[in-house]
Order: C-alpha cells, then structure tokens, then sequence
C-alpha cells in the first residue's frame, strides 16, 4: 500500500494539535481540505484514526499506534530526500537558491556574482517560487538556500539572517483618489478591498493585509493571486489595493499602477534562509556570508 506523505503531515498535525481548526491554521489550509486528507487515510488504511467531538479529536488506539511511529518516519523521509538532492546538486555543482518577487532587490545580482568569484566552476540557479509557496520550496528541499520576505511561515524552524529593511509601501490603480497623494495614511485605506495572497499561506497573508495594524478592523477581499503578474492585473484593473515593498516601485512598475508611501504600517525585510542541517555545509555558509557582505549598508 503506498500512502502519500502529505497526508501522513496532516495527520500528524491533527494528532498534535487535538483539533482540525487548530492543525489547519498550523498548516495553512482550510478545515474541509484538512478533514477530507484525514478521512482518506482513514479509507486508504481501513481504520479509525480519530473520534471526533465537540470539544476536538481525539486519538483511537490505532490512532495513537500510527501517531508514535508517524514523526520519526517523516523526519528520516524528509532527512533522505534533502540530502539527495543536495548531493545531486553538490555533483553538478550547482546551488540552488529559491527567492520570492524581487529577491534581495538591486544586490542579488552583486551577492550572485561574489558567489561565482568564491566558488570558481559554481552555477548559481535561481528559482522563483508563488507567493502560496513562502519558504520558496527551502521547506521541502527543493531549495538549498533561499532570498525571503519576512516573516514567513515556518521561520521558527529554519536559519534565518535579515539583509535589508524597507518600508511597505501601497499599490493602487492610477486612477484611484488617493493616487494623486504624496503619502497616505494606512487608515485611510482599512475600508479598501485588498488584492490578497491565497488563504492558505496564512500569517504571510495576513502580514501583506496589514492585519496587526487593523485594530480589529477585517479586511476586503477584493482578489487573490499568487504571481506577481496576476496581482499586478487585479490592482490595475481596480480590484483592489496592496501592500508592497517600497522596491516594487523599481521592479513592477506598470501602466495603470500607482506606488505611495504609507504611514501607519511597519516595514518589510528580505533575509537569506537555510536549513539547520546545512550549517555545515560550506558551499550554503559561503552563499550566506556573501548575502550578508553584499546586503545594502554592509560594511
């Protein structure tokens, strides 16, 4: 019998946490997706993992068998494939480097280049990842290193060293009142639909929705998209508004779409993030230390 490891995840969570709502906020993804996963494991094994209540889930006595055998086997899986596919790339000399949006900004290319000059015969190969994938593929491994805005989900489980800080900044339709401002006030814009990431990247959503900021206030959803093309388009065409760093005036400036400063709002960081398996691991640390040489203000 093969059983997709994702589902051995999810069950995991809902072990854990004794709840689907709170597994599911963990994993960022709905309840109904969460609760159709745990009841195919169910019919794929042929047992009863959970009885379910008012008060949460709570484990049967095949649930608590699977449920101490369960983390051990995703960790050495997880383990195994990671070094696999490190050692391909260590034998094709090859590091990969996942990034979101405009990665580390004007200095990527600079922190790609002094890669190249430390490790002579090294390709660096970029991949850029959706916002519904914030740790940019690094939390699965398909990455060995990765150019993120922070926070992110999973952060508290990987390295992590911040390069840079820049305000966020809004993104309307050029056509929108407010465009004609110098600066705007972020309580100016609590009643605006907002073009969101996907709801189940979670915190990194609520992060770019300003939600800490709100007061309580809930946000309008006007769109969601994932790529920046997409969310470039739903701003233009006038779905909504967004939160963007001050920096996406340089890369995604486009007809129809205006940038303003914002007061009211915390700033955006970029930092460069790694697995804590691969602090050993040379070719990664060298990577590392040229973000950190060549990060803006490094010294």
């Amino acid at each position: 019998m093969d059983v997709d490891t994702r589902l051995l995840r999810y069950f995991a969570a809902v072990a854990e946490a004794g709840s689907l709502t709170r597994a599911a906020e963990l994993l960022f993804v709905s309840q109904p997706a969460l609760t159709k996963q745990v009841k195919q494991l169910e019919a794929l094994l042929g047992v009863q993992l959970f009885t379910r209540s008012r008060t949460g889930m709570a484990l049967t006595g095949p649930g608590r068998t699977l449920a101490a055998r369960v983390p051990g086997l995703l960790s050495g899986w997880d383990e195994a494939l990671r070094e696999t596919r490190s050692s391909a790339s260590r034998e094709a000399r090859v590091l990969r480097v996942g990034f979101l949006a405009s990665a580390a900004n004007e200095a990527t290319q600079q922190i790609v280049a002094a890669f190249g000059r430390l490790r002579p015969g090294w390709r660096v190969d970029m991949q850029q990842a959706s916002w519904s994938n914030p740790t940019a593929g690094l939390a699965d491994g398909d990455v060995d290193v990765a150019l993120l805005r922070l926070p992110f989900p999973g952060q508290e489980a990987l390295r992590v060293a911040v390069l840079l800080t820049e305000p966020r900044w809004v993104a309307l339709p050029s056509t929108h009142p407010l465009a004609a401002r110098e600066e705007i006030a972020f309580d100016e814009l609590r009643d605006e639909p907002f073009v969101a990431a996907p709801e189940e990247t979670g915190w990194w959503r609520d992060h770019w929705l300003a939600v800490e900021e709100r007061g309580g206030h809930p946000a309008r959803i006007g769109a969601v998209t994932d790529q920046p093309d997409a969310w470039l388009s739903a701003i233009a065409n006038g779905y909504g508004v967004a939160l963007a760093p001050e920096s996406s005036a340089r890369f995604y400036a486009r007809p129809g779409v205006t940038y303003r400063p914002v007061t009211g709002v915390g700033p955006s960081r970029v930092g460069v993030a790694w697995a804590p398996a691969d602090d050993a691991n040379p070719v990664v640390q060298d990577f590392v230390r040229c973000c950190l040489e060549h990060a803006p203000g490094a010294s």
